[in-house]
């Protein structure tokens, strides 16, 4: 049975949608609910549905922190940008997250809200926005780690989701050590580089109007991507890749400028051929119903770690010195903890050991070197010791 467009749906006999709505699964068709009907309605529309004006809420709504974070990581990415120097509300207005209501003032748009506003003013928009992130590593506990949107602790917002959940998903991905051409060692890999389009991509293309939220699982071996909304092309076409149809072009505008997500049907194929390179499991994506869900599983292995390289000197090849090789592992890791604590409050010891992938003894004197240093502020006693950003 071939797909239906998302312009004819809900199929339906009779006259009303609502009652004689038709879905197929598997070999079957089943009567739809009211929910799915709904869902279906606002997918026929080609206005996306992100860019609508949230009149009841005013700009009080934002979360101005998240919004300074923002504008950091574009400038560092687009560095004079014709933006930069824009005062918040210009900025704001050009990036899509408010617009101008009928009585001509700004209001946040859906997607300026879901990026970045307080989750207590978003969930009065969308009564089932949930955002949720657990490691399960142990299976006599329900999970080791956990971030809620509903925590209090934070804003609760998409963009800080984001970072807060990609710095723990991509910690146990160890990466070989390998060196630029100028010598720097490369602190990134394709394997993340896909991570955190998987983990944008889910936040992206969700349905917020939808039951249950964002669930993001991450266990030894396996991380799970669930969102809200089925697939508004098919499985096999995101595959392959080319075809785009996305729900929210303000969210895929607003990740693509502090590079994150992609925006031409590319997503998934490029995950796809990153895992076929590592020689990993493929990924399996699928959909669920009744409520939608769009769920996609990447299998994780360990990368090998290759013996150590030599670096050419002219025509002749020159070891890599111990000492210098160590200074600049000591300062790749050094950038790891100030990145980690750009989205969190605090890191610890064991944080930091977990972190970096390295021994109790180590983490303890990056971590004091740090504080010698003058970046870091140390609080509280030997157990319990939490860092800073100074």
């Amino acid at each position: 049975m071939p797909r239906a467009n998302r312009h004819d749906k809900p199929v339906f006999t009779g006259d009303n949608p609502f009652t004689g709505a038709y879905r197929r699964n598997g070999e079957g068709d089943y009567y739809c609910t009211k929910n799915e009907v709904l869902n279906m309605l606002r997918d026929q529309t080609d206005i996306p549905q992100d860019l609508r004006i949230i009149e009841p809420s005013g700009l009080d709504a934002f979360d101005y922190d998240s919004i300074k974070r923002y504008r950091i990581r574009m400038s560092n990415l687009r560095p004079n940008h014709v933006w930069e120097s824009l005062e918040n509300t210009d900025f704001l207005q050009r990036i899509g997250a408010i617009s101008r209501g009928g009585d001509q003032k700004f209001y946040p748009t859906a997607a300026g809200l879901l990026m970045f506003g307080f989750e207590h003013e978003i969930v009065r928009e969308f009564p089932d926005y949930f955002l949720d992130y657990q490691e399960r590593y142990d299976n006599s506990t329900r999970w080791t780690d956990r971030v809620t949107s509903n925590a209090g602790d934070w804003s609760g917002n998409i963009h800080d989701f984001y970072f807060l959940v990609y710095n723990k998903i991509q910690q146990n991905i160890k990466l070989p050590f390998a060196l630029k051409n100028g010598g720097d060692r490369i602190d990134d890999s394709p394997v993340h580089e896909a991570l955190r389009e998987a983990l944008a991509n889910a936040l992206i293309h969700a349905d917020y109007h939808d039951r249950r939220g964002i669930v993001i699982v991450k266990e030894k071996h396996i991380i799970t991507f669930s969102n809200p909304g089925n697939m508004r092309i098919g499985i096999e076409e995101a595959m392959f890749g080319g075809v785009s149809d996305p729900r929210n072009t303000a969210l895929i505008k607003m990740f693509s400028l502090i590079g994150a997500g992609e925006r031409a049907g590319s997503g998934l194929p490029n995950i796809i051929s990153v895992w076929k390179k590592q020689k990993w499991a493929g990924p399996k994506i699928r959909e669920e119903f009744n409520p939608d869900r769009t769920i996609l599983s990447l299998e994780i292995e360990t990368l090998a770690v290759p013996k150590k390289q030599a670096v050419k000197t002219s025509d002749k090849k020159q070891a890599i010195k111990t000492s210098d090789k160590n200074a600049r592992i000591a300062e790749a890791q050094e950038k790891m903890i100030a990145d980690f604590l750009a989205d969190n409050h605090y890191i610890k010891s064991a944080q930091a050991e977990e972190l970096l992938r390295i021994s109790p003894a180590r983490a303890r004197a990056i971590l004091a070197e740090l504080v010698k240093k003058g970046i870091l502020t140390a609080e509280g006693g030997n157990r319990n010791r939490m860092y800073r950003l100074k």
